[in-house]
């Protein structure tokens, strides 16, 4: 018996229509402008089945994210830790589906729903996983290592409008992502600071912080002052 006899595999296969459209429709559109009717159509799928497969459009949403995340972090694995960037096929294979991925993360991320929140402590946990495991060299401080990297990143897709003028070129196409990509690759592989002067930056840091001791989380900076 085939698979397209196999109502299982149907199943499966619908469920990923869903998830695919969903993935694209969002990035283009927002969550907040795509309607799930608009989903079930692009999927080829009926509202109600769509309904039966996630129950809500953001429960949807959620699945999409986890998604989208896992493949990207399995795309970079292969192509970093398994030695797939020398493959001249690979990243051309793979390089559409990272474009639209980064799409959807930078709509995902400035949308300022509590989803967008989640989205970005999932990106840092991730972040701060994948450097202790394979570069745990770099910092001692990894949760701030992870939480700036994903913010310096995120923060130029966000920007995407801005550094899209400035290259001349849309970031989001094949030429103007490689155009950033490159740019990326000078400014990781070139250190930008010589030793000596980090040397006397962290000796200033650490003075710094014996003087000033952490604040809470949540606190006010100023709320001492002003209730001196």
């Amino acid at each position: 018996m085939g698979h397209s006899r196999d109502p299982a595999f149907e199943d499966l296969t619908a469920r990923a229509r869903i998830r695919d459209a969903a993935i694209r429709l969002f990035a283009e559109r927002g969550v907040d402008g795509t309607t799930v009717r608009d989903i079930a159509q692009a999927a080829g799928v009926s509202p109600g089945l769509l309904r039966h497969h996630f129950g809500s459009k953001e429960a949807l949403r959620e699945a999409c994210d986890v998604y989208v995340l896992d493949r990207i972090v399995q795309i970079k694995e292969e192509l970093v830790l398994e030695g797939k960037m020398a493959s001249q096929g690979f990243l051309p294979s793979v390089h559409p589906t990272l474009l639209l991925y980064n799409r959807y993360v930078t709509r995902a991320l400035l949308d300022g729903s509590p989803r967008a929140a989640a989205m970005f402590d999932d990106l840092v946990i991730r972040t701060e996983e994948w450097v202790s495991k394979n570069s745990p060299e770099v910092t001692e401080d990894y949760r701030a290592y992870a939480a700036v990297l994903v913010g310096m990143q995120s923060g130029m897709l966000a920007m995407h409008d801005h550094v899209s003028r400035a290259l001349g070129v849309d970031i989001f196409t094949t030429d103007g992502n490689l155009r950033m990509a490159e740019a990326l690759t000078d400014f990781y592989s070139h250190p930008l600071l010589d030793p000596e002067f980090v040397a006397k930056a962290r000796g200033a840091m650490a003075a710094m912080r014996a003087t000033h001791p952490p604040t809470a989380a949540g606190a006010d900076p100023g709320a001492e002052g002003a209730s001196s």
